[in-house]
């Protein structure tokens, strides 16, 4: 099973960044954008939480999508020491472009499948997800 597993996620990673290479974007780059899109801006930490992006990689990511002009980095009202990475208007707009037609690229995928077949699966993979989260490692302590 978690071989399968493996095997789907990168099926579906070669699928998805396929649409996104296209757009000139890598999927980390996509990522943030599609998080943000619908955003006023967050910091760094609530982007690693909300992302699939760890806190070392994220920085360059940023970084990357500033240098394209698609987000800025603001000093935080609330903690001098933090920064709001928001969207600029092209980011905004490149969003806006580029995450319904990644959608339907996805539905593509999915169109074979029954609503209910979704439905079980998703169960299934939260399910899944649920066990891991829960089960404490061999040799922690309680």
């Amino acid at each position: 099973m978690l071989r399968e597993l493996a095997r789907c996620y990168q099926a579906f990673e070669s699928y998805a960044s396929t649409h996104i290479h296209q757009q000139g974007l890598t999927i980390a780059q996509f990522d943030i954008l599609v998080t943000l899109g619908n955003d006023q801006g967050m910091t760094p930490k609530e982007l690693v939480e909300k992302t699939l992006i760890t806190k070392g990689t994220l920085t360059g990511v940023v970084d990357r999508l500033q240098l394209k002009g698609l987000v800025k980095r603001t000093p935080s009202t609330l903690d001098g020491r933090s920064q709001i990475i928001t969207l600029t208007k092209k980011g905004q707009n490149l969003f806006e472009k580029v995450f319904p037609e990644h959608l339907a690229y996805m539905g593509q995928a999915f169109a074979h499948l029954q609503s209910t077949e979704i439905s079980h699966i998703g169960e299934a993979l939260s399910n899944l997800r649920h066990a891991f989260q829960t089960q404490k490692p061999t040799g922690e302590k309680s």
